[in-house]
């Protein structure tokens, strides 16, 4: 029988079992039963799986001795068969549903996200198409109960976005956003057209795994802080005094400004959690460039220069370039609630491409 070993199967029905028997003890101290309550909710899911697939192994085995042993009763071999015929259908996704669950987990799938969205190409429409991106983030994150919370916003002179971070909180943000990173292309007659023209812009989205202290040790000394007065839009002051931050990483000369609190240390906390951020990445994307072609068999590479995606509003489309989808509903998809079935068509493709690279090297 091809997928999951049986002897891998046993193994975790059996951690599952001895979990919930150590749980129901109820003679635990706190920090042991806080870390089996964490291994308990992540195995149940793949135990459940694991245990339906071997009851369906089991079952066909049965019923293919029985069409096989010469059982005289042809009324039962016939509703053998029958049966044996619907196991062999749904085993093969029972199988395939084990597999994915039994992937490796990116580590950072279930923390929220630093979002960086930037207008790129396309003048004013390009900061226009930016502030549209932002909001059809924010309105997709208010359907997935998470938070979104502005860091920092440079909103240009004729409307929209020349650069907008924020953060957004919840369960699971980074699986569901992190394959968003990369160019996305806007095809539109911009309000200013008076002939009607197309014009094509641009906007660049990145999205990081928030880190914690412990992910990132930053040193002070690794540091230089500026201080200066915030500005608004045009350059004018908003603030009498320095209350904005820009902190620049001298190992790796990445640079982030923070401005939207008028307190100084409140900036200096936003820019050393975009800046942990960053670092974070940068590790992430060492690690996985030293496995033999990881990156290459992702759904895309995470790289803010890839083309991944067009938004054309004149034929009502939008186009994922890396998996080849296109789905005619962009008013709905700028609307936030149509994003989710981008989303998960992406983290489809993904796991598919994971699942085949496994099969080649098994």
């Amino acid at each position: 029988m091809s997928g999951v070993p049986t002897a891998r199967i046993r193994q975790i029905e059996s951690r599952y079992a001895e979990l919930t028997t150590q749980m129901s003890a109820g003679d635990l101290p706190a920090e042991k039963f806080v870390a089996l309550s964490k291994e308990y909710a992540e195995l149940k899911p793949v135990a459940e799986a694991a245990r339906a697939v071997r009851v369906m192994r089991d079952e066909a085995e049965s019923l293919t001795a029985m069409v096989n042993g010469g059982e005289s009763d042809r009324e039962m071999v016939a509703l053998a068969e029958d049966e044996l015929q619907s196991l062999k259908e749904q085993l093969p996704d029972a199988e395939k549903a084990l597999a994915v669950l039994l992937l490796p987990k990116d580590m950072a799938d279930e923390r929220s996200a630093i979002l960086e969205i930037r207008a790129g190409t396309g003048g004013e429409e390009a900061a226009l198409f930016a502030g549209d991106l932002y909001r059809m983030y924010q309105r997709y994150a208010e359907t997935q109960g998470w938070r979104v919370e502005t860091m920092e916003m440079s909103s240009a002179d004729a409307g929209g976005l020349k650069e907008v971070i924020a953060n957004v909180t919840g369960q699971g943000v980074f699986a569901k956003l992190k394959f968003e990173s990369g160019v996305h292309r806007v095809q539109r007659v911009p309000a200013t057209e008076a002939s009607g023209r197309i014009h094509t812009s641009a906007a660049t989205v990145a999205v990081l795994p928030e880190a914690e202290e412990v992910d990132v040790q930053i040193d002070e000394k690794d540091l230089r802080i500026d201080v200066f007065r915030s500005s608004g839009p045009g350059g004018q002051s908003v603030n009498t005094t320095d209350s904005a931050v820009r902190i620049t990483h001298l190992p790796t000369g990445l640079v982030v400004s923070q401005q939207d609190e008028k307190s100084q240390h409140k900036n200096k906390a936003k820019a050393l959690k975009v800046l942990r951020a960053r670092l974070f990445e940068l590790q992430r994307e060492k690690l996985a460039n030293e496995r033999a072609g990881a990156r290459k068999s992702m759904v895309g590479s995470g790289d803010r220069s890839e083309r991944i995606r067009t938004y054309n509003f004149p034929q009502g489309r939008v186009t994922d370039h890396r998996i080849n989808l296109t789905l005619h509903r962009l008013p709905e998809i700028m609307e936030g609630g149509g994003l989710g079935e981008l989303v998960a068509a992406l983290i489809a493709e993904d796991q598919a491409a994971r699942l085949a690279n496994l099969n080649e090297g098994a």
